[in-house]
């Protein structure tokens, strides 16, 4: 699907009132046909962390229920998205998630089904190529003797391997933030093995480089403002980085930068020690969001 298309299935799904609630979407979703399902499936895939709507969510959230709701649909589903989805990276979404729920929640009724249409079809037996069974799980050798492994491993080194991967260790904390909100931003579709570079090299700092890690945190701040994009960094770098050890920094940045004041309410601290939950409640106060 094109950028048009995808636009005006975007279009769609922001103006539809029936996608007000999980229950008006699975009413409204349930009654298109696999064909626009599938289209609306793809579109999702491609859209942009700091683009997922409330309403965008509520689709999200009805495909990853229908493979435990209605197996049949599902695996319908699947098989429409790998007959007209022409891009390889949108499809690979199908086993994120989906496919193997499918198989977790109802694998002994779609296990002789899957094997039927998997002999005459190379492009499910590609997609069976990219779900993992641990040791002892159930269909594990029946998925293994009908899935195209080879193919799978081939195209997903090429969908994960970066054009240009970061060095994080020698780029600069403005050059850093630009990278958070780049990586950060992408699509599950789009994340590639930089996501992942820039996810350890934040563990890294956290453990070994507090003080930079909140020096990154006040960067990004300077240059992003989706409130999308702004609580995953409250959620995910400032809460993980608030301790003993880095509350005082906190404090002093807190009490000149309204911005990095605000974004503490964005901060979950329930299990914090009694201490450092007294100097929060202190900061936060009433803005929690």
């Amino acid at each position: 699907m094109g950028s048009t298309e995808d636009a005006e299935m975007l279009a769609l799904i922001a103006a539809a009132p029936e996608l007000a609630t999980p229950d008006d979407t699975e009413i409204f979703l349930d009654a298109m046909s696999i064909s626009e399902l599938a289209s609306m499936w793809g579109t999702l895939q491609r859209l942009s962390r700091r683009d997922k709507t409330a309403v965008a969510w509520s689709a999200f959230l009805y495909f990853d229920h229908l493979p435990h709701k209605q197996p049949d649909r599902a695996f319908e589903l699947a098989l429409e998205v790998l007959r007209s989805e022409p891009d390889k990276p949108t499809a690979m979404q199908l086993n994120d998630k989906f496919m193997l729920s499918l198989l977790y929640a109802h694998g002994a009724a779609v296990i002789e089904r899957i094997e039927s249409e998997a002999k005459q079809n190379a492009p499910l037996r590609w997609l069976l190529g990219g779900i993992y069974f641990g040791a002892d799980e159930p269909f594990k050798r029946r998925i293994e003797a009908i899935a195209d492994s080879k193919g799978w491993r081939a195209d997903d080194l090429a969908r994960r391997t970066p054009k240009r991967p970061l060095q994080c260790e020698a780029m600069s904390v403005p050059e850093l933030a630009r990278a958070w909100v780049e990586q950060y931003s992408k699509s599950d579709r789009d994340r590639d093995d930089n996501f992942f570079a820039m996810m350890d090299y934040e563990r890294d700092l956290r453990e070994e480089y507090p003080d930079k890690a909140i020096d990154l945190i006040v960067e990004i701040l300077k240059i992003e403002t989706n409130p999308v994009m702004l609580s995953l960094l409250a959620a995910g770098p400032l809460e993980d980085v608030i301790s003993m050890e880095t509350i005082d920094r906190i404090e002093r940045e807190a009490s000149v930068n309204k911005r990095f004041h605000d974004l503490l309410g964005g901060v979950w601290y329930y299990r914090a020690p009694d201490e450092l939950k007294v100097r929060l409640d202190a900061l936060v106060g009433q803005n929690r969001w």
